[in-house]
């Protein structure tokens, strides 16, 4: 009789605490009633916000693979046709028939074809078809460019899609040289862009956006703390963007013709770093007979010094600023012979 009775007043002291507890929660005699939630803050056109749902929707995730090996990277609509920008090593893994395909920001996945690559400008356009109510992205001018500008990312770092990031351009005409991945032999040159705006392996082929939303470049490359290229230390604010009015020049050459003509000198450089400038190289077959560089008057053994009206400092540094004309552009240069700078200018032909 005493269990039953001690047991009947442990059933009675819950449920006494339990409705008490359900009483003071509902606010006794008045209940409770929360606030309404607050109107979130607004989204001007031209913010962030409103870059990247107006861009996002022409971004893409690419994914090659081939026989040794496979690689994500990004990609960004450039007409209504299905053509897309990237860079050529994010295609580069699948060239020689391995798989390609397009990941849209909706989730449609499709099949790609390569319509053509330059391992020299790290740059490549493929194609998707059977799909409709594409967003092409508006190219801008990277000429207008200036330090301090402010900059989006997009893209899918570390195969994570839409990932948009921002910061500023630290930087211009900064020359970059990137040896080609998975057996790629080639170089790129690229008088690239800087910004600190977060970079990671997999935004490599994404658009680097300008305020009013217009591409003014292609992100690339990125330095971290374990070196050069896209290591896996990921982002420490120094990225690289191929400016767009080249890879519009490039876009529009591997749409037409499937491949690029390189502009040249006609030198042979030497690859000597302990150079103040390019030293065009002491072999008689240094300068090209009939070339740019020897009807302008260069010589074996002369150092160009300057570029451009910029100063040269190495011949990864001249390179990179031919890689920045086009063939029949004239190119401004000073060199240096037995102690006497001149000063010429000539065209670059196109390389055979």
């Amino acid at each position: 009789m005493i269990v039953a009775v001690t047991l009947a007043a442990l059933v009675t002291g819950t449920l006494g605490g339990y409705l008490g507890a359900r009483y003071e929660r509902d606010g006794g005699t008045h209940p409770l009633t929360l606030p309404a939630p607050a109107p979130g803050p607004g989204r001007p056109a031209g913010s962030i916000a409103d870059l990247a749902a107006r861009s996002l929707p022409g971004v893409v995730t690419l994914r090659a693979a081939g026989s040794r090996e496979a690689g994500t990277g990004t990609g960004f609509v450039l007409d209504d046709r299905g053509h897309i920008l990237t860079n050529n090593h994010v295609v580069a893994p699948a060239d020689g028939g391995g798989d390609l395909s397009v990941t849209f920001s909706g989730g449609q996945t499709l099949r790609a074809e390569l319509v053509g690559r330059d391992a020299g400008y790290d740059l490549a356009v493929v194609r998707v078809r059977g799909v409709r109510n594409l967003t092409p992205l508006t190219l801008g001018d990277s000429g207008g460019v200036q330090v301090g500008d402010p900059v989006v990312a997009l893209g899918s770092p570390f195969d994570l899609p839409n990932t948009v990031t921002s910061g500023i351009i630290s930087a211009t005409e900064r020359p970059v040289t990137a040896a080609g991945e998975g057996g790629e032999s080639a170089v790129s040159y690229v008088n690239a862009l800087q910004t600190d705006a977060p970079l990671n392996p997999g935004n490599s082929g994404g658009p680097l956006l300008d305020a009013t939303g217009h591409v003014i470049g292609v992100n690339s490359a990125i330095r971290s703390a374990s070196g050069t290229g896209e290591g896996q230390a990921g982002s420490v604010g120094l990225g690289f963007a191929i400016p767009v009015n080249q890879a519009r020049w490039v876009a529009g050459e591997l749409l037409a013709h499937g491949h690029v003509a390189h502009p040249v000198m006609g030198v042979v450089l030497d690859s000597r770093e302990d150079t103040s400038g390019a030293l065009v190289g002491s072999g008689k077959d240094a300068v090209a007979p009939g070339g740019p560089a020897d009807r302008a008057g260069l010589a074996p053994g002369d150092l160009v010094t300057a570029a451009d009206g910029r100063p040269v400092t190495s011949a990864e540094d001249l390179i990179v600023r031919v890689r920045s004309h086009r063939p029949g552009d004239r190119l401004r240069l000073t060199w240096v012979r037995d102690g006497k700078e001149h000063r010429t200018t000539l065209t670059l032909d196109a390389a055979d």
